[in-house]
């Protein structure tokens, strides 16, 4: 399904292969449309052991779960698949022209962005090595397998008291850890006395952790935490340059700004997943690519409609 640099038109260019921007394939590909996909095979969760919440899939690895949806893409002559990562868009009239990392170039009549976000983890030891398995994003996604044990918050302020709020439901031997000034107002505190649960303010140090399993949070004093789990919000950014070097509007926290049907601000170029939006799970990237397939066919059929013309 790979392809070389050409002179002809795809109807859609999709950049990111992962389940929104392969949902949004297949729609398009049923749809008779000639789809290019760039993947240069970066998820966000590759760290991630399993993926949870995803009807029929429970559990899967992620790895996987894309194994199985770039096959299911083999039926459809019109899809085809370019490894390699985009390093440079631009819209040229009504085309978009997009240009790998070895020089090739492809021109689509759409540009759909499904690049994903990354994540800025605490610079402290433990965190990196530790996130996807005993650091978790998602109570969602990952509660489920650390339900009723010690578990950690690391946050502050109404993100932190937030968190703590949603995490109770699955343990209720919780501890948030601030890493300094937590930032609560006095009835806040209330709060977290009411639910049971422990305020630590102490910087810490490291996490200590075995085999890829965290054991305990360790304070400047040198007083370690034990805990089996921390739940954390970390700051996003965007994957790629791309949406920012074609003019797209943004929202907060980093988030392209979509209409209902997921185009961005710059006609004919489209966003989904988690590059358009603060909720990462699956199921929702899956949604979003099969509102953006739908609309984008909708727009390609009346164009080749009016030039029958």
């Amino acid at each position: 399904m790979n392809v070389n640099s050409r002179t002809d038109v795809f109807d859609v260019i999709i950049v990111g292969g992962g389940p929104s921007g392969l949902t949004t394939a297949l729609m398009l590909g049923r749809a008779c449309k000639r789809v290019l996909v760039c993947d240069a095979g970066k998820p966000r969760n590759q760290v991630a052991h399993a993926a949870h919440g995803f009807f029929s899939r429970d559990g899967i690895s992620p790895a996987e779960l894309l194994q199985i949806g770039r096959e299911q893409l083999r039926p459809y002559d019109g899809v085809e698949i370019q490894v390699g990562e985009v390093v440079d868009a631009q819209k040229l009239g009504d085309r978009f022209q997009v240009t790998l990392g070895d020089g090739n170039q492809f021109v689509g009549r759409k540009l759909l962005l499904a690049t994903g976000m990354k994540d800025s983890l605490p610079a402290i030891d433990g965190f990196a090595e530790l996130w996807g398995s005993s650091i978790f994003h998602c109570p969602y996604c990952h509660g489920w397998e650390v339900r009723d044990q010690p578990l950690a918050i690391y946050g502050k302020g109404e993100v932190g008291l937030e968190m703590t709020f949603m995490l109770t439901n699955w343990s209720r031997d919780l501890v948030l850890c601030s890493d300094g000034p937590a930032a609560l107002t006095h009835e806040q505190r209330q709060q977290l006395s009411d639910w049971g649960v422990q305020l630590r303010e102490e910087k810490i140090t490291r996490l200590e952790y075995q085999d890829e399993k965290l054991t305990g949070i360790v304070f400047t004093n040198n007083e370690v935490l034990p805990r089996h789990g921390i739940l954390l919000r970390p700051p996003s950014y965007q994957h790629s340059h791309l949406a920012t070097k074609l003019g797209c509007k943004f929202g907060s926290n980093d988030i392209v700004q979509v209409d209902e049907s997921k185009q961005t601000s710059i006609p004919g170029l489209y966003a989904v997943g988690d590059v358009s939006s603060p909720y990462s799970q699956i199921a929702v990237a899956v949604a979003s690519g099969t509102i953006a397939a739908v609309a984008i066919n909708r727009t390609l059929t009346e164009e080749n409609l009016i030039q029958l013309r």
